[in-house]
């Protein structure tokens, strides 16, 4: 729901920038500003959405990784996933475990 919000609050922006460098009146600076702080809100939320928890069959390679409580079901692939991190570098993996289903525990 906040990202939907977050995403037309910044497409109102660029259309607003848009009007107002095409509308001919005022200043060109603010509609810069419009565009620009615009266009970062969108893209930080489609890009926060799409790239930012990729999910591995695998824990990276390395030592000082340490596994987290936080597990989740992902949207897309419908696997489990648990959170691992690296204390150090405060660096997060997100790794597909397998389910447990009544055929496999026989």
């Amino acid at each position: 729901m906040l990202r939907n919000v977050l995403v037309a609050l910044g497409a109102t922006l660029i259309v607003a920038g848009l009007a107002a460098l095409f509308g001919g009146k005022g200043s060109v600076a603010p509609a810069l500003i419009g565009i620009v702080w615009g266009s970062i809100l969108v893209f930080g939320i489609v890009y926060e959405r799409y790239a930012y928890k990729t999910v591995v069959d695998t824990l990276p390679q390395g030592t000082g990784w340490v596994r987290t409580t936080e597990r989740f079901v992902d949207a897309k692939s419908g696997k489990l996933v648990t959170v691992y991190t690296k204390p150090l570098t405060g660096e997060r993996a997100y790794v597909a475990e397998a389910l447990e289903t009544p055929q496999n525990k026989a």
